[in-house]
This record gives C-alpha cells, sequence and structure tokens, in this order.
C-alpha cells in the first residue's frame, strides 16, 4: 500500500488550522501567545497569521503596550466573515443551528420529525424547514452562509433488511437535498459530528486518543486516534451501538439481535425498566426524551424511586461491558459521555460505568482512563456538523487541504 506523503503545502494547512483552533479556544490571543500555544515557529506563526487576515477569516482586534518594548497585537477570529449552519438530524427531531464564522451560535430552530416515516420527501422537507427558521431567526442573507453542515445519521439496514433510522432513505437522494437548500453543503454522519466536537472544543484539547460515546435513541462512538478521527474504508467506523453485547439478546431495530443499543439506547433502557416493574408508569410513556427526563427526575432524592434505581444500575452495567471492548480494541486516553441521555443521565450513570470498565477491561488498558460526561454543551452534533462545513469552506478558499471529512 502507498504512503501519501505529506507535502509543504499540507503541513501550511495543519498549521492554520492549528492556529485557528488555539484562536477559537483562546477568544483572543498575541501572534506570541499562539506560538507557545501550538509549538510553531515565530516564522510560521506569522506567515499563517497572514493568510488568514487575508482570507478574513482572523482580524486584529486590538493593540495593548507596557512602558517597555513593542505594543503587542492581539488576534480574533472574524465571525463577521460569514454564517455557518449545523443541522442535526436525528430520529425524532431535526435541528438546525445558526453559527457565526468564530463558531458563536446565534440562532436555532427545531422541528418534529416522526420517526416512522421513511419517505425521503419528508426528511428533505423537515430538514429545509428547520434550516429556513434558524436563518429566520438569525436575521441571515443567504448569501450571507458560507456552509450548511447536515447530521444524516444511517446505512445500518443491511442486517435485517430494515432501517435502524428514518434519515437512512435520505443518503439516495443528496441531489435533492442540495436542489432545495440551494447552498454549499457538506453531509456527514452524527458519530464524525460529535468527534468533531469533542476534538475542537472538548477533552481533543488534551487528549490525542479519545471516544465520545453518543447516547440516545442511537447509540454510537466517535473514536479519535492520535488526533485523528477514525472513519474507516466506508465512513462507517464507530457503529459500537450495533456491535454484539448478548448473544440472542434483545431484538435491535436494525434487525440484529443483542446489539448495544436494545440495552442502553433511550428505548432499551425503557425495557430494562419494563422488565423489572412491568406496571410502572414510565414503562408506557411514549415519548423518548420525556421518558429520560422523567427517569433523572426519578431518582433525585430524598425518594428516588426503588424500580428506577435498578433500572440504572443494570444500565450501567451494560454500558460498562460495552465500553470495556472499546478499551480492550481501542485503548484511548479519555472517554466522554454526550446526547440528551448522557445529559439527563450521566451523572448516575459515571461512577458504576466506571467501576464496571476498570474491572471488565483486560490487563492494564484502563489504566487511567478516564470517563466523564462531555463538557461539550449545547447541540454536539450541530456543533460539530458546523465545523466540518467550515472546514469545507476553509478548503474551498484554498487555506485548508488536509484533515477534512469524506463526506459529499
Amino acid at each position: 500500500m502507498a504512503v501519501t506523503r505529506r507535502t509543504s503545502r499540507d503541513i501550511r494547512s495543519e498549521s492554520r488550522l492549528d492556529v485557528l483552533h488555539a484562536l477559537l479556544l483562546a477568544g483572543e490571543a498575541s501572534r506570541g501567545d499562539l506560538v507557545g500555544v501550538t509549538g510553531l515557529s515565530n516564522a510560521t506563526v506569522a506567515t499563517v497569521v497572514s493568510d488568514l487576515i487575508e482570507g478574513g477569516l482572523v482580524i486584529e482586534a486590538r493593540r495593548t503596550g507596557g512602558r517597555v518594548g513593542r505594543p503587542t497585537t492581539s488576534l480574533r477570529l472574524n465571525g463577521n466573515r460569514g454564517r455557518i449552519v449545523g443541522v442535526d438530524v436525528a430520529e425524532t427531531y431535526i435541528r438546525a443551528t445558526v453559527f457565526d464564522a468564530a463558531l458563536d451560535e446565534l440562532a436555532s430552530a427545531e422541528v418534529a420529525a416522526d420517526e416512522h416515516d421513511d419517505d425521503a420527501d419528508y426528511v428533505v422537507d423537515r430538514i429545509v424547514s428547520a434550516l429556513d427558521a434558524a436563518i429566520g431567526q438569525a436575521g441571515v442573507a443567504r448569501a450571507d452562509v458560507l456552509g450548511v453542515g447536515i447530521s444524516l445519521p444511517g446505512g445500518m439496514a443491511g442486517w435485517g433488511g430494515v432501517s435502524a433510522v428514518v434519515p437512512d432513505a435520505t443518503w439516495p437522494h443528496v441531489d435533492r437535498l442540495r436542489e432545495r437548500i440551494d447552498l454549499p453543503i457538506v453531509i456527514d454522519n452524527p458519530l464524525k459530528a460529535i468527534a468533531t466536537a469533542e476534538l475542537w472544543f472538548g477533552e481533543g484539547r488534551r487528549h490525542a486518543s479519545m471516544i465520545t460515546i453518543n447516547l440516545g435513541t442511537g447509540v454510537g462512538a466517535g473514536i479519535v486516534l492520535e488526533g485523528t478521527i477514525l472513519r474507516g474504508a466506508t465512513n462507517f467506523a464507530g457503529e459500537w451501538g450495533h456491535s454484539l453485547l448478548a448473544l440472542d439478546g434483545r431484538q435491535c431495530r436494525c434487525g440484529r439481535k443483542g446489539c448495544v443499543e436494545a440495552y442502553v439506547g433511550a428505548s432499551g433502557i425503557q425495557q430494562t425498566l419494563a422488565g423489572i416493574a412491568p406496571a410502572h408508569p414510565l414503562a408506557a410513556e411514549t415519548t423518548q426524551r420525556e421518558f429520560i427526563g422523567a427517569l433523572a427526575a426519578a431518582l433525585e432524592p430524598p425518594s428516588p424511586d426503588p424500580a428506577v434505581s435498578e433500572t440504572m444500575d443494570l444500565t450501567a452495567r451494560y454500558l460498562g461491558s460495552a465500553i470495556a471492548d472499546l478499551v480492550a480494541i481501542v485503548n484511548p486516553e479519555m472517554i466522554t459521555l454526550t446526547g440528551w441521555t448522557a445529559w439527563a443521565l450521566g451523572g448516575h450513570l459515571v461512577p458504576a460505568v466506571r467501576r464496571r470498565v476498570i474491572e471488565e477491561s483486560p490487563g492494564d488498558a484502563a489504566a487511567g482512563l478516564a470517563i466523564e460526561v462531555s463538557t461539550v454543551r449545547g447541540n454536539s452534533v450541530a456543533t460539530g456538523i458546523a465545523t466540518i462545513a467550515l472546514e469545507r469552506f476553509l478548503s474551498d478558499v484554498g487555506l485548508v487541504t488536509t484533515r477534512l471529512p469524506t463526506a459529499l
């Protein structure tokens, strides 16, 4: 297999991304600050900053000076360079979020989605409705939108002949989606989006190898190895939710039996509760996010619900065992939990999950491993896919040539 050699253009591209990333995290920094944070030379930072100012991505914010030495010019990202939109297409909702070019959130809009409607036109219509509503709320002219990132789950129709997620039906109709939106778009899956969000805004700043686990209706893992998102040969890496947890176990919506998702996805957690207390009122809750929220409320002192507490204990065992398999294969430094189930239940799950992972991981695979709820708040899928769209824009204007998604 041929090894791809990095050119000087690629190295310069990497340096631009490093400087952008550092400015994003700092908010404002001098050229000297950027040298210290990125490890790049003074000359490289000076050249990169010049490129980014010329491209309109960075501006000189203010000058500060003391009694000794030359004044220092601070730099920041130019949020007014344009607008970026991230669209999180999930099974039960579609949420569009508008960001400025510094990736500060400006406005968002959400529309409900029927998880049982697998018609591509229906999904496309809902995506366009959410996008138009968000742009309208932000007061943004379409001409100012630099790009739209759309996170589409999908691709799980192989095992049982059924689609594990409704938006799967939209993938073959990307051209129709592109025509309806009539803006530059990039499409990727939510696992790559959450990994990107963690790289730019979360623990990826401090850990080269990490896993971000998304918990919601679906379950998956965004995997980062040596600072790079693992995509796999067909961009399918990370579908850990459809790996085997229990031989001949519960039926998964993908058609297979015993998947991780069937135990730690929202409906799987509800099934666990129903097995413990069939008559429990929450076992009959029809809305997944309402169920998870009510579950969290039932765990609050002074009188936590015994059936719900037992459900959490079992769920932590399932999740910890499944994560131990990931740890054995990937050996990460850090694992973060994200998604609306993690936000609601993470505080109850993490301690027991951590113990289970340490018990079941082979050898020293979990030695020093940190497991926490992600610090990336808001909709990490929308944030991550918007970041991917910004990277694509940087590619389109010639500022970036590397570390780009293979998506459309």
